[in-house]
């Protein structure tokens, strides 16, 4: 693993892994037929010049630069700085959507007041509230206290093809094939009230973990798949040292 490892991390592999992604990814987007549901809140909140978080499960990533076309507003994406992330990244700034890297676990603080940025400026932006380890299809707090710190809603979005392939992954990846019939679907947007205590954040936490899966249930149904079923419930975590930091800085402001 370790030469593998060593040529990933390579910048000329990541751009060759990263065209060639790319270039699957036009040809998926191209060949499919497409359903789009409830874009039509979102497309009034921007055209209102408001962002919004757009949240989407880990396993659901492939399809998101495409369903940021969707919206009349710009867009970026949260993604790790891991390996595997970095490729992610290279992939989807290949098909016009800018990145913003990090997470709870590497660069979270610089990522969260560059994601706080770009929703003052008005753009944006799409998290997934289960990575980067999971576990899968469970909220993490981030996007909630994300909301609350920007004023921004929460936007729950998935999608589901009847062409695809799960992966064995933590996060039950989806691949799309080509010349397949695809369903994209948003959910209604949810506020976070900025004097939120812990205990109505816990509950809007639970509310998006909800809202998500059900939307993701009803896209797999309607694609004609058993839906895939979060892994177990975990205990809520604490604050990471990220959002300790940020929130820090938030009263203090």
């Amino acid at each position: 693993m370790k030469p593998f490892k060593k040529l990933l991390a390579r910048s000329g592999t990541r751009a060759w892994l990263s065209r060639i992604a790319a270039a699957y990814l036009r040809l998926v987007y191209a060949t499919g037929r497409w359903s789009v549901l409830g874009v039509d809140a979102v497309d009034r909140h921007c055209r209102s010049g408001r962002p919004f978080i757009a949240c989407f499960w880990h396993g659901r990533m492939l399809l998101m630069p495409y369903a940021s076309w969707c919206w009349p507003c710009r867009f970026r994406m949260l993604i790790s700085r891991h390996r595997d992330g970095r490729i992610i990244a290279e992939t989807i700034q290949r098909l016009g959507t800018d990145t913003v890297a990090g997470s709870s676990s590497r660069g979270g603080a610089e990522a969260v007041r560059e994601l706080i940025a770009a929703l003052a400026a008005g753009d944006s932006i799409g998290i997934t509230p289960d990575g980067p380890r999971g576990p899968r299809m469970r909220a993490q707090m981030g996007a909630i206290r994300l909301a609350r710190w920007s004023g921004a809603p929460v936007v729950p979005v998935s999608f589901s093809a009847r062409r695809r392939k799960v992966l064995s992954s933590w996060d039950r990846f989806i691949v799309i094939f080509p010349f397949g019939r695809g369903v994209l679907a948003y959910g209604e947007p949810i506020w976070v009230p900025a004097d939120a205590g812990v205990e109505e954040l816990e509950g809007l936490r639970s509310l998006l973990e909800r809202r998500m899966n059900d939307l993701t249930a009803e896209v797999d149904r309607m694609t004609g798949h058993t839906p895939i079923l979060p892994a177990p419930a975990k205990a809520p975590a604490a604050a990471s040292a990220a959002e300790t930091e940020l929130a820090t800085e938030a009263k203090s402001a």
